[in-house]
């Protein structure tokens, strides 16, 4: 097993995904839980179903389409927001909506290029041992922008997670917080695009978060937990793939999906070996 993974390691392809695993596990621990605390996860799967139109829109102008992905996604987030301060009755209909209406435009845009896009499947199921260096060096930039904003706005966003009627009757910018918070998410899905893909996105946004928040007591130690359980995941993930060459998103979700049951079957036993 050992001999088997220092060969992997000595292909750059190998180093890149693990890399590309420990960040996007950052964004996802930081973000994933303010969506499972906020319960908002049904908006962060609207945001990314919404940025395959932008990742359809790149293949047909033969731009980045990560970059594609991310202006769609934003823009999906603004969206969301407006909506909700108009009308919250109507805001998991929009976000349906959204969801089947970003998928239509990037298959449409898709249809629409010339020649054949090689890397679509892995946007839509992910395949993180394509990804390049250059990406890498996109997801690490996401990672500070995301950390950073939580640093410096924590206080607030906690405020806002836990109770927005309070945060608003406090005069804190509710909607303000809510727009900046929904772009945070929108640039952890373009961080885990390539990762999972747009379809498992979700999942890797949440399972780590919603594991944590069991053995939790405050935001800043189920953050730090969520973001050890994404790396621990997807690299598990990334080496079961790798060895019995079988797709890499599927591996680290499904590897995922086991440890929230394991969590959830033997909760208290764990628990007895935590910190109290």
């Amino acid at each position: 097993m050992n001999d088997g993974f220092l060969s992997f390691w000595q292909y750059e392809f190998f180093r890149n995904a693990l890399v590309a695993g420990l960040l996007a596990s950052v964004a996802c621990g930081i973000i994933g839980s303010y969506v499972v605390v906020k319960r908002i996860a049904l908006v962060a799967g609207g945001i990314s179903h919404t940025a395959y139109g932008g990742i359809g829109l790149g293949f047909f102008l033969g731009i980045n389409p990560i970059a594609g992905a991310a202006v769609f996604s934003l823009a999906a987030a603004a969206i969301i927001v407006w909506i909700r301060n108009k009308s919250s009755q109507y805001e998991d209909t929009l976000i349906a909506i959204m969801w089947a209406m970003g998928m239509a435009i990037g298959i449409y845009f898709v249809g629409k290029t010339p020649g054949y896009a090689p890397n679509l499947m892995s946007y839509l199921f992910g395949n993180i041992l394509t990804i390049p260096t250059n990406d890498l060096f996109i997801i690490a930039v996401l990672d500070l922008i995301i950390a950073g904003s939580t640093l410096i706005l924590f206080k607030e966003f906690r405020a806002l997670t836990f109770d927005e009627e309070h945060t608003r009757i406090a005069g804190l910018p509710t909607t303000f917080l809510n727009l900046l918070l929904f772009c945070l998410v929108s640039l952890t899905v373009v961080a885990l695009i390539r990762a999972v893909g747009v379809i498992l996105v979700i999942a890797l946004l949440t399972i780590p978060a919603a594991i944590a928040v069991q053995y939790c007591r405050n935001l800043q130690s189920m953050m730090l937990l969520a973001i050890v359980l994404g790396a621990v995941f997807t690299t598990v993930g990334l080496v079961i793939s790798a060895f019995e060459n079988i797709a890499s998103g599927a591996t680290i979700v499904f590897v995922a999906g086991i440890g929230y049951l394991i969590s959830f079957l033997f909760r208290p036993l764990i628990s007895r070996f935590l910190p109290q």
